[in-house]
């Protein structure tokens, strides 16, 4: 049986909330058969909402499905318009929902954070734990603005410098 990535290189991509940029490159990666997962490091997963000081805050393990639904109700036409209905249903069919990177135990070759401020927090959450497998990781910043275009942007980038270390 032949291998069903491209790449031996176990890959995960990191943001705060695990809704946008590490997936929109989650999705990308995996369509081009690399072995990859996506986490987020905030303590809950926010999104926009309808007014700038009131955000919607959910657990992280909360499924996209029941997200779409919130969203759904609450405003629909406002949640098509913005785009994130869409980046939920995107979500939905690459996983069930959003990760918490430090929760996380499996062991990864290279880890891309996608902001400076997401990278500081896996790096001290890397040097806070025991070492569980004593092998390297490589953890790489990608500065990706957390919008759809810049997203999709990223994803490409992203892919890109995974091809050219693999």
């Amino acid at each position: 049986m032949t291998n069903q990535y491209v790449s031996p290189l176990s890959i995960a991509v990191i943001c705060s909330s695990n809704m946008n940029r590490s997936m929109e490159a989650h999705g990308f990666l995996a369509k081009k058969r690399f072995k990859v997962r996506s986490f987020g490091t905030g303590d809950k997963v926010k999104l926009p909402g309808t007014a700038a000081d009131k955000p919607n805050i959910y657990d992280f393990g909360t499924s996209y499905d029941d997200i779409y639904t919130d969203l759904a109700s609450k405003d629909k036409q406002y949640y098509t318009q913005n785009g994130l209905l869409h980046m939920l249903d995107r979500n939905r069919r690459i996983k069930p929902s959003p990760e918490k990177f430090q929760l996380c135990t499996e062991r990864f070759d290279v880890l891309v954070t996608c902001e400076e401020r997401v990278y500081d927090q896996v790096i001290e959450f890397m040097e806070s734990k025991t070492p569980t497998y004593n092998l390297p990781v490589h953890v790489i910043n990608i500065d990706i603005q957390d919008n759809h275009e810049e997203a999709t942007v990223g994803a490409f980038a992203i892919c890109d410098l995974i091809t050219m270390v693999s």
